[in-house]
């Protein structure tokens, strides 16, 4: 990476308890992930206890049922987590807030040591600074407390209740409406203000994004079945027009944009990472936290890398306005999907490990830990990152797949000995298929009759593989939707996973650590089919046949066209690089000339990748703080970017052929 209002009247904690009653006489009151039916009790009524909870809810406090379903999809997509809190310390699908009792124990990933800048022309920046203390939560991290106050609920039961929880959310959207001098209207127009503020945003912009995004989903209508196996629906209400006048009595901020680079459509903000000198531990003369430069006339833009931050808001906004840190151009908030902006896209910030792919890229910061696959992404920054990457594509040309839309976890180490270092967020529990189709593009699991490429897509709540490292080194990750697919040496269950020689240059096996991505595929990846064996399925991943499990009634990956590169004829092999740098050729006086050091891999003869792009050698010059000697080298050799196992990497135009390949 580099609001206040009065309680709840007696009378109305009285009528709580009847409520509270009646839901219990439902059975509402049962947690929903995992639980049974009575005996005898109609499979149906199981599955619709949360649709009811929503209707209780609504009824007893006077809020449009259609209002709150829509909060809570924008929140949770009505999942329940099992009780598990979010990114942010929010618990059920009403995403109550407490982050006292959450994040004290969020972790932390640890496993990578890559240089963020990724240049070994300039030496690496003094270590990451640690995420400073924040003394007070702000409103937005503590909303469940004042949901316990406002319903008689205790916090526990608002936590791994979801009827309770959702009883919760009503509470607070009445609250919210009260505050604003508002009836309970049962017209959901009426309730745009309250919806606005039941966002936490602290700015007029955010809330009022949020809040459009709550009504687009009334309007349209939603459904689904949620990780509890509840089905729940919100009809559409095409015609409905909520009264956004309100909001200009909500007192909320004006958040500079500072000339943001960013949709109108989202709350975006600027807060700049500082381009300053200073001096290092040393006493030697250093810079940070990014480069100058005019992209995209000086070079293209040609990659979004997707991260997690890590860490929480607060922190690490500090973090990228620190001068001896590292940088990003953009973070998003998972609380309500606000967006900040550091730096200028076309300017190089370092947050890829990989200079190469920091000098044609824009990074995007997710708040989130990778090691905690239940602490969950909200809806609402799910939305507002797809609107930004849709936006940032368009304006520069960058194609919405997997090849150019990367994790962290995707970009290849620069040499040898960086590999093992690099880093693996936002990792296999980010929904690249939910993301894939917000921003249009979704990949489509219909099961094919075979063909020379496949775009994994396995349906990410029914993919569960076994993961360890999420708490300590080896204990087990609860069991959780994931984006992976994992590979082995033979089309079984219990053969050896796929051993990656870069990652473990003695050849030691790979492992189910959350953080190994030795031997594993991601959904949207497309690799060359090796060979079919009933319902197994070989690629060619790092040198040798990968088998994975893919059944046509459940595929965990479908076929695909594409362009693909096997070594020339009467080429053996061929090197795998983890930049396109020029031939030395190219380099002016002036300018050092960058090695172009293969990796420890190859392409063997009648292997098969598939093509991402085409791309000239190029390298950005740019160690100092004087930007006058920087220079843009680009020279006449061409490279492919391909998928070759987790991560992309690089072969020389002029050591391959190109086929196409597919349906």
């Amino acid at each position: 990476m580099r609001g206040s209002d009065t309680a709840r009247t007696p009378s109305a904690r009285r009528r709580t308890v009847r409520t509270v009653g009646a839901l219990a006489s439902a059975g509402l009151l049962v947690p929903l992930l995992g639980a049974a039916p009575s005996p005898g009790a109609p499979r149906q009524a199981a599955a619709d206890r949360l649709q009811e909870a929503f209707a209780a809810a609504a009824d007893e406090y006077h809020v449009p049922q259609s209002v709150l379903l829509g909060v809570s999809y924008l929140q949770s997509r009505w999942d329940a987590h099992g009780g598990a809190a979010s990114v942010t310390g929010g618990y059920g699908p009403m995403h109550l807030t407490d982050a006292r009792t959450a994040l004290a124990s969020a972790p932390h990933h640890s496993e990578g040591t890559e240089d963020p800048r990724g240049d070994t022309s300039r030496p690496a920046p003094p270590p990451a600074a640690e995420i400073p203390e924040e003394s007070e939560l702000p409103a937005r991290l503590k909303t469940l407390p004042r949901a316990a106050e406002l319903s008689g609920r205790s916090a526990d039961e608002l936590r791994t209740d979801p009827a309770a929880n959702v009883e919760g959310g009503a509470a607070l959207l009445a609250a919210a409406q009260r505050k604003l001098g508002k009836p309970l209207s049962g017209d959901p127009a009426d309730w745009y203000g309250a919806v606005a503020r039941f966002s936490g945003a602290d700015d007029e912009a955010t809330a009022a994004t949020y809040a459009n995004d709550v009504f687009a989903v009334i309007r349209d209508g939603e459904q689904r079945t949620t990780d509890a196996g509840q089905r729940v629906t919100l009809a559409p209400e095409p015609g409905l027009r909520p009264d956004a006048a309100q909001l200009e009595r909500a007192g909320l901020r004006k958040a500079p944009k500072g000339g943001t680079e960013c949709p109108k459509t989202v709350s975006c903000e600027w807060i700049p990472a500082p381009y300053e000198e200073f001096k290092d531990p040393n006493g030697n003369p250093d810079y940070g936290n990014h480069d100058l430069s005019n992209r995209p006339k000086s070079q293209s833009i040609d990659t979004i890398v997707i991260h997690d931050t890590e860490g929480r808001w607060e922190g690490v906004l500090k973090m990228v306005q620190d001068p001896t840190y590292v940088s990003w151009q953009y973070s998003l908030r998972s609380t309500d999907g606000h967006i900040a902006q550091h730096v200028k896209a076309k300017d190089v910030a370092w947050h890829a490990g990989n200079w190469y792919v920091n000098a044609k890229s824009i990074g995007l910061e997710h708040e989130g830990f990778l090691t905690a696959p239940d602490t969950w992404y909200t809806e609402a920054m799910y939305r507002t990152s797809a609107r930004l990457v849709k936006y940032l594509a368009k304006k520069y040309d960058i194609p919405l797949d997997r090849q150019h839309i990367l994790g962290h976890d995707n970009v290849q180490g620069t040499v040898p000995s960086s590999i093992p270092g690099m880093h693996t967020d936002p990792g296999p529990y980010w929904d690249w298929q939910h993301y894939f189709t917000l921003l249009g593009k979704p990949f489509h699991r219909t099961a094919g009759t075979g063909g020379g490429v496949v775009t994994v897509a396995p349906e990410y709540s029914r993919n569960r593989p076994e993961y360890t490292g999420c708490g300590k080194p080896g204990e087990k990750c609860v069991p959780h939707g994931s984006a992976a697919v994992r590979v082995h040496t033979e089309p079984r269950d219990d053969a050896p996973l796929i051993k990656d020689i870069g990652k473990r240059p003695g050849g030691q096996p790979s492992t189910i650590d959350v953080n190994d991505v030795g031997a594993r595929l991601s959904t949207g990846q497309q690799y060359a089919v090796a060979e079919r064996k009933g319902d197994w399925t070989a690629v060619w991943y790092l040198g040798q046949k990968a088998w994975f499990k893919n059944p046509r009634k459940q595929p965990t990956a479908v076929d695909a066209k594409g362009l693909v590169v096997t070594p020339k004829a009467g080429a053996s092999e061929v090197p795998v690089y983890g930049r396109a740098y020029p031939e030395k050729e190219a380099y002016p006086a002036g300018v050092p000339v960058q090695s172009v050091t293969p990796l420890p891999y190859k392409i063997l003869a009648g292997q098969k990748y598939v093509v991402g792009d085409k791309v000239p050698g190029e390298y950005f010059y740019s160690p100092t703080f004087d930007t006058a000697p920087h220079k843009v080298v680009r020279g006449k050799d061409m490279y492919y970017v391909i998928q070759y196992g987790h991560r992309v990497g690089y072969v020389r135009a002029a050591d391959v052929q190109v086929a196409p390949s597919g349906k």
